[in-house]
C-alpha cells in the first residue's frame, strides 16, 4: 500500500440475511492512515454491521453480497478465513462495546492478554508479559504484574475497557474499530478511555473508526463522519461540517438530541412541602476479604419537594444508585432516616410503612431485564394495580389502556418485551411505575442503555407525565445533558458523599467544586453555533 492511498475504503458494500433482504445498502467510505473518523446513527441504523464487516465478523446468517473493503490495500471482503485470522488483530482491532462479555470470565487478564501475541508474534512468554504489564502501565491501571493474575469480574466496567483497549493495542494495528466503547460508562469514564485510546492510536500511527450513537463524542474526538439510517449513509463530510451545518434532516435530530441547546427544566408543578427527606442517611458494607466496613453512603440529608425533580449526579461507584434504593427502603440503612410525608419508609424495627412504599415506583436502568420476558406488555403494567383493591378488573383494565396511551404504546398491550425496541421497552417501564399514580418516582439511569434520539423521546415523555400528573422526581443519572433537560435541582455525589447542590442552571453552569467541574467538562454535548465559521459544507447523499 503507497502511502497517498487511503488505509480503508469501502465501496459501494451491501450486507444482506437469508432471503436476500438487504441490511446494509451500498455504503461508501474512506478513512486515511492515522486518521480519527466515526460513523454515526441510531440503533439499527448500520453502523455496527458495516464496522463488522471490515473484518468479516457478521452475525450468523448475515454475509456480504456485495462491494469491495479495501483494507492496506487488500480486499477484505474476498478473503479467506485463514488470511482473515492473519488480518485481524496485526491489522485491524476491534474495541467492542461491553469487555464483560468480550473478556472470558474463567481466564485471568494476563492469559487474554497473551492469546493474540502467541498466535501473530514470536515473543517468548516472559518477553509477553513484560509487553503485557507495558502495557497496562500505558492505560493507567495501578499494579500491573497483580492485573495479568486476576479475573475481569475484579474490575470495574472502566478498568475493564482498558484492559480490553491494551490487548488490542498490543499488536499495534494499523486500524483501530471502537464499537460504543464507552455506552455503559459514566462521563469521567468515558472521556478517560476515549482520550487513552487516541493517545495510544497516534503513538502507533493507528487510525481509529468509532462507531457510535453519540453526536457528543464524535464531535470532541473525530475528523471525518458518515450518517447512517437503515442501512444507508444519508450524509457525510468533515465533523465540524456535519455538526455546524448539518445538510439531512436525520442528521439534523441528531443534532439537536445531543445539544446543550435551551434545555431548560419544566417548571415545578407541586406544593412547596417536602415529600420524602432524609437526614444522616448512611448505608455501609462489610468487604468479605478484609472484614472492614465500607460506607456507599456517608452522612447524606436530602430531600425531593412535591412535583420537584432533583437530579443525582455522580461518576460510577459514588453511591448515587444505593441512595436512591435506601431512599425506598430497598436498601438497609445503617444510619439516619428517611421519612415520606413525616412518616418513617422504614422504621427501626425493620417495618415498611405499606402506604409510603405503594406512593413510590422505581424506573430501572435495563427495562429488558427488568421486564418478564415470558408477560406481555398490558399484564406488566397492571401488576402494580394488584395493590388497588378498591378497583374492579374493569376499571384496572381501563386504567393500563390509558397509561399504555399516554406514554404512546396504545396499541402495543399484546406484545411481548422481546418484540419491542429499546425505547419501546423503556415506554413500557415508565407505565408500569406510573400505573398506580404515585407521589413520588425514582428513576435510576432511565436512558443510559438508548441513543440520543430516543432518549430525548423518553425524557420529553417523563416531562409531559409529570406536568399532567404532577409527581416528584428523583432522577438518577451521570448524564448531564439529560440532567438538564428535567431537573430542577441537582445534587452531586462524589465517594458517597454530597459535594455540590442547588438549582440545575447554577451547579451545571456555574460549577463550584472541583469535581462537578471535572463532571461537566467530560460531559459530551455540542453547541452547533460554535466553530461555524470554520467548517465546511457537509455531503448530503
Amino acid at each position: 500500500m503507497t502511502q497517498d492511498m487511503p488505509l480503508l475504503r469501502i465501496e459501494n458494500l451491501e450486507v444482506s440475511a437469508p432471503g436476500g433482504m438487504k441490511i446494509l445498502h451500498g455504503i461508501d467510505y474512506t478513512l486515511d492512515r492515522g486518521t480519527i473518523g466515526a460513523l454515526v446513527g441510531e440503533s439499527g441504523s448500520g453502523k455496527t454491521m458495516a464496522a463488522r464487516s471490515i473484518i468479516k465478523l457478521l452475525p450468523p446468517g448475515l454475509s456480504i453480497t456485495g462491494g469491495r473493503i479495501m483494507l492496506a490495500g487488500e480486499d477484505v471482503a474476498a478473503a479467506s478465513l485463514r488470511r482473515l485470522r492473519q488480518v485481524r488483530g496485526p491489522v485491524a482491532g476491534m474495541v467492542f462495546q461491553e469487555p464483560m462479555v468480550t473478556l472470558n470470565p474463567v481466564m485471568t487478564i494476563g492469559t487474554q492478554m497473551a492469546e493474540a501475541m502467541r498466535l501473530h508474534t514470536s515473543l517468548t512468554r516472559d518477553e509477553i508479559r513484560q509487553r503485557s504489564v507495558e502495557m497496562l502501565e500505558r492505560v493507567q491501571l495501578r499494579d500491573p504484574r497483580s492485573v495479568l493474575t486476576a479475573y475481569p469480574h475484579e474490575f470495574s466496567g472502566g478498568m475493564r475497557q482498558r484492559i480490553l483497549l491494551a490487548s488490542v493495542m498490543m499488536l499495534r494495528p494499523k486500524l483501530l474499530i471502537a464499537d460504543e466503547p464507552t455506552t455503559a460508562l459514566d462521563t469521567l469514564s468515558q472521556r478517560e478511555v476515549l482520550d487513552l485510546m487516541l493517545e495510544l492510536a497516534r503513538d502507533f500511527d493507528t487510525a481509529v473508526l468509532l462507531i457510535t450513537h453519540n453526536l457528543g463524542l464524535v464531535d470532541r474526538y473525530t475528523e471525518h463522519t458518515a450518517v447512517l439510517r437503515e442501512g444507508r449513509v444519508v450524509e457525510s463530510g468533515s465533523t465540524a461540517s456535519i455538526v455546524r451545518r448539518p445538510a439531512n434532516a436525520y442528521t439534523k435530530e441528531l443534532i439537536a438530541a445531543a445539544s446543550k441547546g435551551d434545555l431548560s427544566p419544566p417548571p415545578r408543578s407541586g406544593a412547596n412541602r417536602q415529600l420524602l427527606e432524609a437526614r444522616g442517611l448512611t448505608v455501609s458494607y462489610r468487604n468479605r476479604a478484609t472484614g472492614k466496613e465500607f460506607e456507599a453512603v456517608s452522612k447524606l440529608d436530602i430531600s425531593v419537594g412535591e412535583g420537584e425533580t432533583v437530579a443525582v449526579v455522580g461518576g460510577s461507584g459514588s453511591g448515587k444508585t444505593t441512595l436512591g434504593r435506601a431512599m425506598l427502603g430497598l436498601v438497609a440503612r445503617t444510619a439516619g432516616t428517611v421519612e415520606f410525608l413525616g412518616k418513617e419508609i422504614v422504621d427501626d424495627s425493620g417495618k415498611a410503612n405499606r402506604e409510603a412504599r405503594l406512593a413510590c415506583q422505581l424506573i430501572f436502568q435495563d427495562p429488558y431485564s427488568s421486564l418478564d420476558p415470558r408477560q406481555r406488555v398490558s399484564r406488566i403494567v397492571r401488576e402494580p394495580l394488584r395493590h388497588v383493591p378498591v378497583m374492579s378488573d374493569a376499571q384496572k383494565d381501563e386504567r393500563v389502556r390509558e397509561v399504555l396511551g399516554e406514554v404512546g404504546l396504545a396499541n402495543f398491550g399484546n406484545r411481548y418485551p422481546h418484540q419491542l425496541s429499546g425505547g419501546q421497552r423503556q415506554r413500557v417501564a415508565i407505565a408500569r411505575a406510573l400505573v398506580r399514580r404515585p407521589r413520588l418516582v425514582v428513576a435510576d439511569e432511565p436512558v443510559s442503555a438508548l441513543d440520543m434520539t430516543i432518549q430525548a423521546q423518553v425524557l420529553d415523555l417523563i416531562r409531559k407525565l409529570q406536568s399532567q400528573h404532577g409527581f416528584a422526581c428523583l432522577f438518577i443519572s451521570h448524564d448531564l445533558t439529560a440532567v438538564r433537560r428535567v431537573a430542577q435541582r441537582v445534587v452531586v455525589m462524589q465517594a458517597g458523599r454530597i459535594v455540590e447542590e442547588g438549582p440545575a442552571g447554577r451547579v451545571l453552569d456555574a460549577p463550584a467544586h472541583d469535581y462537578t467541574r471535572a463532571l461537566v467538562e467530560a460531559s459530551p454535548s455540542i453547541d452547533p453555533q460554535s466553530k461555524a465559521a470554520s467548517a465546511e459544507t457537509a455531503r448530503p447523499v
